[in-house]
Order: C-alpha cells, then sequence, then structure tokens
C-alpha cells in the first residue's frame, strides 16, 4: 500500500522527468523561469535565458521573434499557467514540442475542473497536484491555502518548482517585477493588458523568497 507521501514524490518525479526529456541537457545544471514583465533589450540577458539547460515560461509569455532585438530569450520548454490565461501569440506556437504544466490552486475552493474550449484539443496539459506545489510552497511563505484562500503567484509556483525540482541547478530568473515592487496592486505585461493584482496573492512576501534564494546562492536575478 502506498502512502500519500510515496504518491505524491512519484507524481513529482513523473513530471520532472517529463520536463527533462524536453530540456537541450537532461542532466539539467541549469534552470531558467522567465515572469512576464515588460524588459528593455538585453542580448546578455536573453542569452542567459537561452543558454540554460531547461526554459520555464509562465501564462501569457513573450518570446523573441526573429529580427527583433534580443530582449526575453527564444525558447520555451516547460509553460505554468492557469484557466485563468490570457493568452499570447507565443503561447500556442510549437505547443506540440513543450511540456505545460497547469496550476489549480483555486480548485481548493471554487474552481471547476473545466478545460475552455479555445484551448488545442490535444494540447495535453499535466495538472499539478495542489498536493505537491501550492500547499508546499504556501507554507514556505507562511501561508494558508486551505483556510484563508491565499496562494502563490503562477510565476513563483514556476520558479518554486523549478528550484525544488532540480535542487542542485543554477537558476536564472527574470521578468519578476515584485522583486523590485513588492507593494504594487496591477501588473503590466510584456504582452497583452494591464490587470489587478488579484486579492489572493502577497507578492511582498514572494519578493521576500526571491531575495532569500539570491542570497544562499545558485539563484541570479535578472533585471
Amino acid at each position: 500500500m502506498w502512502t500519500v507521501s510515496q504518491v505524491s514524490a512519484k507524481r513529482r518525479t513523473q513530471v520532472r522527468d517529463l520536463a527533462a526529456a524536453h530540456a537541450q541537457n537532461s542532466a539539467v545544471r541549469t534552470v531558467a523561469v522567465v515572469g512576464n514583465k515588460p524588459l528593455e533589450p538585453s542580448a546578455d540577458r536573453a542569452a542567459a535565458v537561452d543558454g540554460c539547460d531547461l526554459v520555464v515560461r509562465v501564462n501569457g509569455f513573450r518570446l523573441d521573434d526573429p529580427g527583433s532585438a534580443a530582449t526575453y530569450g527564444r525558447r520555451a520548454d516547460v509553460v505554468f499557467f492557469n484557466r485563468a490565461l490570457r493568452a499570447t501569440p507565443w503561447f500556442f506556437d510549437d505547443y506540440q514540442d513543450r511540456v505545460y504544466l497547469m496550476v489549480e490552486p483555486g480548485r481548493l475552493h471554487w474552481e471547476p475542473d473545466l478545460v475552455p474550449s479555445w484551448w488545442p484539443a490535444d494540447l495535453g496539459q499535466v495538472h499539478v497536484d495542489n498536493e505537491d506545489l501550492t500547499i508546499p510552497l504556501s507554507e514556505d511563505l507562511g501561508l494558508d491555502s486551505r483556510a484563508e484562500g491565499l496562494w502563490a503567484t503562477t510565476g513563483t509556483m514556476a520558479a518554486w518548482w523549478a528550484r525544488t525540482t532540480f535542487p542542485d541547478a543554477e537558476l536564472v530568473l527574470a521578468g519578476y517585477s515584485f522583486v523590485d515592487d513588492p507593494d504594487q496592486t496591477s501588473w503590466r505585461h510584456a504582452s497583452g493588458d494591464d490587470c489587478i493584482v488579484g486579492p489572493e496573492h502577497r507578492i511582498a512576501l514572494e519578493s521576500r523568497l526571491f531575495r532569500r534564494w539570491a542570497e544562499a546562492g545558485r539563484t541570479a536575478i535578472w533585471p
């Protein structure tokens, strides 16, 4: 008889192996996770992102198009997203060559188990169990996702997953506005309209988490 923790560990291992199979180097010694704040062109940043073994993007992400100034990078191996997705022109491009990991913190309370009809029928998204991601990350942040209906942003979920799934890898983080602006009440996006910071988030706690990672080593945060 399997225990709950053994089942959770097996799920996490399966997701890790699936992600590693899409990496440029299956050993995964470097991982980039890119959020969606607007960025100024930087060839060095784009090269740091695309030079990683595994590149993770979030929700309505943006990629550099051929001929455009190097800014965000051009790779997307793993995509973290949720049902409230605002898809950008890059989100479904080459989707059959990526891993799509759907986070579902709202399922702890109110979110129905429905998939929007406008997504590709063969997207093949993997639904990430809250016990494997939402709950332990919330504990790291000092939040109670079950009782309070509070949880991390999808971007922080992606970064926490990368750091805990590949604990020996060097982590490259870029495109996270809350690192320098933890009191903001709205998001600006690299592509698409602005929106409010959801009331379920406590981004000041996420900012402090990222800074702790940077201070501890193996994590570089690009402006």
